[in-house]
């Protein structure tokens, strides 16, 4: 009867140590994904300056759109999001500046119709296709993120998971939903 308890006990622990170290590697698998994002960010980051630097030589009267692309990269760049703590709310800051320079960077795009000579510039049309590169990365990098925050979160509200994780002060992750709509609520247009 004492082995039949023990070996209960046994399997009981077995399983809560499985329990814990699925949480741990989900949680792990968040916190990659969004290295992911925040490496591609970065890469579009350093990418603005350049393309505006090579807007600023064919379109000098448009200084007024230089300078908000500018500041929305500034805003965006300066928001720092600690990967064990993404909340609702810090994401939604993060997510409207985001938003934000997406906007902007659709209107320097815009820019480029007016000007032929800069619509044919080769610097020029080599910062659109790696910028263009980067943002097809990033989606491609929020829908893993998503989907491993969808896991984790939902292993965070299965039963008896949910109980166990509570009690190791485990919390749910935000999901990552860029607003693709620019500042009038229509959708940037970025034509090549």
């Amino acid at each position: 009867m004492t082995y039949v308890i023990l070996g209960i006990a046994v399997l009981f622990l077995l399983w809560l140590i499985a329990m814990y170290n699925g949480l741990i590697s989900s949680r792990n698998h968040v916190d990659e994904a969004w290295s992911d994002i925040e490496v591609q960010l970065k890469r579009r980051y350093d990418l603005i300056p350049n393309l505006v630097n090579t807007v600023k030589g064919y379109a000098k009267h448009e200084e007024g759109t230089l300078m908000k692309v500018t500041e929305a990269r500034n805003r965006a760049s300066s928001i720092t999001m600690d990967p064990t703590k993404l909340d609702a709310q810090q994401m939604q800051k993060f997510q409207a500046a985001q938003g934000e320079l997406t906007s902007a960077l659709g209107r320097i795009f815009a820019l480029a119709e007016q000007y032929p000579d800069l619509k044919a510039n080769q610097n020029f049309l080599s910062l659109q296709r790696d910028l263009t590169d980067t943002e097809d990365k990033i989606q491609a990098s929020r829908r893993f993120y998503n989907g491993n925050v969808r896991d984790y979160n939902t292993k965070l509200q299965t039963f008896p998971t949910n109980i166990f994780a509570s009690m190791f002060n485990f919390t749910a992750r935000a999901f990552f939903d860029i607003d693709e709509k620019g500042v009038e609520g229509q959708p940037v247009q970025v034509q090549f």
